[in-house]
């Protein structure tokens, strides 16, 4: 951990670091046919260290965040290319909403998340998940809603054993994605989590082209 001048404390420089410190302690457990997803954007650099450490083939899942009316960045729940959308429940009836007054932002979401689905696969199939090993990898655990969409879109594939991990949790999170995900991995779970970008150097946004990057790399690399 490094301590910053304004007194902030970074575990990670960048995203591939912290790809490379949870694939340690991901590398030496046993897996059955494993299969490496990364949550798009941002956990897609991180797999890409997971499935390489682990030789694993590496893929992508896709959800997208539904943000609250008028303050997009406070998410509500999220959405998949395919199924129902996932909220949290308990934040909507604080606010007074239902998923009715999210029903617009929640296409726009998914009209999103079908782009990114198509521009990251183009014509490949998609890899197999039926009765593998399946580790969903992202940058971080905020708030969990959209890891939760995501688990909850791979789990209809019916894997074998399905796993969250990633650097950096907030320990709530972690609880609450407890019974959607067979096991959830951290490096760290620390408890004065705030938001997954204060504990890396680097956080800039992961492009789309960096996206098809790794995963072209990875492909070649097996």
């Amino acid at each position: 951990m490094r301590l910053l001048r304004d007194g902030t404390a970074r575990m990670f420089t960048d995203r591939r670091d912290g790809g490379r410190r949870l694939a340690g302690l991901l590398r030496e457990r046993p897996w059955s046919d494993p299969v490496v997803l990364g949550l798009a954007r941002g956990g897609v650099p991180v797999a890409g260290e997971v499935a390489a450490a682990l030789g694993a083939p590496l893929d992508v899942v896709v959800a997208r965040k539904i943000g609250a009316p008028g303050h997009p960045e406070f998410g509500l729940g999220a959405v998949t290319p395919d199924g129902p959308p996932t909220y949290d429940e308990r934040t909507l009836a604080v606010l007074g909403l239902d998923a009715g007054d999210l029903a617009e932002s929640c296409a726009a979401e998914r009209a999103e998340a079908r782009r990114r689905v198509a521009c990251y696969q183009g014509n490949r199939t998609p890899e197999p998940r039926r009765g593998r090993d399946v580790l969903v990898v992202d940058d971080g655990l905020a708030t969990g809603v959209t890891a939760r969409a995501a688990l909850g879109a791979v789990r209809a594939g019916r894997p074998r054993r399905l796993v969250f991990a990633a650097p950096v949790c907030a320990p709530d999170a972690v609880a609450a994605l407890r019974g959607v995900a067979d096991e959830v991995v951290c490096v760290a779970a620390p408890e004065d989590f705030r938001a997954v970008g204060q504990w890396y150097d680097d956080f800039g946004q992961t492009t789309d082209r960096e996206v098809v990057a790794v995963l072209g790399a990875a492909r070649a690399r097996r």
